[in-house]
This record gives C-alpha cells, sequence and structure tokens, in this order.
C-alpha cells in the first residue's frame, strides 16, 4: 500500500513538473519598414475611399471616412526602395476633433526571409503625434502567434494630396 502511494505521489510530482516546464522561448523579431499612403490619382494610387460621413457631420478631420488599402512597404523612404510587402486593410477617420485613424491591416510580406509571412496591426493611430504606438495582435507563417507592437514616425507627408511615408519600427516576440 505504501509503495502505491509513493508510486501515485512520485507520478503527481512528474506531472506538475512537466506542466511547469518552460514552454519553449518565444522568439523576438525587430523590423523596421516604410509605409507608402499614396492617395493622389495616377498609376502609384493604392488608396480606395469607400464612405464617407453625410455632408452635416463634416468635419475639418474627415470623420467617418472610411479607406480601404494596398499600400506598399519598403526597406528604405523611397517609394523606388526595395519591396518588402503590402499593407492591406482599412482606416477609418475616427477623430471627430483630432486627426485620429482606426487601423486594421495586415503586413503581408513579399520578400526575403519572410516572404510569404504576415502579421496582424489593429488600434488607433493618432497621426498629429510625432511618435504613435499600435498593437500587434497576430501573425502568421515566421510571425506564427505574433505579438507586439509598432512604433510609427511620419517621415514625409503632403497635406495638398494626402499622400504620406510614415516609418514603423516593428517589435514583435512569436513562436
Amino acid at each position: 500500500m505504501a509503495s502505491s502511494t509513493a508510486l501515485s505521489c512520485l507520478a503527481a510530482l512528474l506531472l506538475l513538473a512537466a506542466a511547469a516546464a518552460p514552454a519553449s522561448a518565444a522568439e523576438e523579431t525587430r523590423l523596421r519598414v516604410y509605409w507608402h499612403d499614396v492617395v493622389s490619382g495616377g498609376p502609384n494610387a493604392r488608396v480606395v475611399q469607400v464612405a464617407q460621413a453625410p455632408s452635416s457631420n463634416a468635419s475639418a478631420t474627415g470623420f467617418g471616412t472610411v479607406l480601404v488599402i494596398d499600400d506598399p512597404l519598403t526597406e528604405g523612404p523611397n517609394l523606388t526602395s526595395r519591396l518588402l510587402g503590402r499593407a492591406q486593410g482599412m482606416y477609418i477617420s475616427a477623430g471627430k476633433d483630432s486627426l485620429s485613424l482606426l487601423m486594421a491591416m495586415n503586413f503581408v510580406f513579399v520578400d526575403g526571409a519572410y516572404n510569404g509571412s504576415s502579421i496582424a496591426i489593429i488600434g488607433p493611430n493618432q497621426a498629429d503625434r510625432a511618435v504613435r504606438e499600435m498593437p500587434v495582435v497576430g501573425g502568421t507563417g515566421v510571425f506564427r502567434f505574433a505579438r507586439g507592437y509598432c512604433q510609427l514616425r511620419t517621415h514625409w507627408f503632403d497635406a495638398k494630396t494626402g499622400d504620406a511615408t510614415v516609418e514603423y519600427k516593428i517589435h514583435l516576440r512569436h513562436d
């Protein structure tokens, strides 16, 4: 009887030890890409407005406007830099009194070590701030189970056309 109790205790201890064993360490990846929001017309335009608030709700910030994007992500700040991927998704002007965008997009990588992988980004972008932060909430491929954040800095903005280049510094943990 004593040996049966000892075996049960040993089995319980082994199960506890297995459960407490650390999972494989998550990898950390840091990336920098440049997001090119090309609103103005022409062959490089990658933004389509799909909704707008009624004129009675008009504001200086475009409150209520919904845009769908397929924007280039490049290695450097020039649109002619090496294409690393595409930012595909949408953003909504969600600030009535300030330029605050709700962004939901996937960064889909098409070149290099991350080709075929993606990360999902969703959150507020208070575009009038020098540095903004948005969460990374998931990923695929190399970035499966990704979590982390992006720091955004506007590199260039044309108020007349709405075209912009934004630097994204991305900090990830993933399997």
